[in-house]
């Protein structure tokens, strides 16, 4: 994954997003809004309620195969509180794990070295983790939204988010003084990942006062 701080998380998405507009009616958001939730429910639901092993394993791979498409690119435009918004955040952290194993497994074991709390623990990644054991971790994290409880999952990705935002930082200090730019880009993954820690913490938050909607 690029360490470009204009969007470290960033996938192409194939259909161009002014072809999506015109088929779920951009002027009318509340549309937009209304079909996001939809699939979002409707797709979880099933899966949970059918735990077909086939069905789960081919959702853990769509991203590493495809990419985020049209549903997924639908989610993005949800608010970062609700299902379709966490769905969405959890996709981007597989992307940025399977695109670049190795800066992530880099900022994993800094971050976990320096964190001070047990987000390495929750997250659950072996010590040493590296790229192919991240690459693991980021599935299971991923497959147990559908075959286990969706709060915990959520609640491992908001953990491993804090400990890869950790390591970001402390990177980023080492580069402060002789790589300015790809210090400010390791700050700038770091807040992302710090935001993106808070939100899905939240989301398990709410799944288990069964508010999220």
């Amino acid at each position: 994954m690029t360490d470009d701080a204009g969007n470290p998380f960033h996938k192409p998405v194939r259909r161009p997003s002014e072809t999506f507009d015109r088929l779920f009616a951009a002027e009318d958001p509340a549309e937009v809004s209304r079909v996001a939730h939809a699939t979002a429910h409707a797709l979880l639901t099933r899966v949970r309620e059918q735990q077909d092993e086939e069905v789960v394993e081919r959702l853990i791979g769509f991203t590493d195969r495809h990419g985020i498409h049209d549903i997924a690119e639908l989610w993005s435009r949800s608010p970062a509180r609700t299902l379709p918004g966490a769905l969405w955040r959890l996709y981007l952290l597989q992307l940025m794990i399977h695109d670049d194993p190795q800066t992530a497994a880099l900022l994993y074991d800094r971050g976990r070295v320096a964190i001070v709390s047990a987000d390495p623990v929750v997250a659950g990644a072996p010590t040493p983790a590296g790229p192919d054991e991240l690459v693991e971790l980021v599935d299971t994290i991923l497959r147990g939204l559908f075959t286990g409880d969706f709060a915990v999952a959520l609640d491992r990705a908001a953990a491993f988010c804090r400990v890869q935002s950790s390591g970001a930082t402390h990177l980023a200090d080492d580069y402060e003084a002789t790589e300015s730019d790809r210090a400010t880009a390791l700050t700038t993954r770091a807040l992302r990942l710090s935001t993106y820690a808070a939100d899905l913490a939240s989301c398990a938050a709410l799944w288990r006062r069964d508010s999220l909607t």
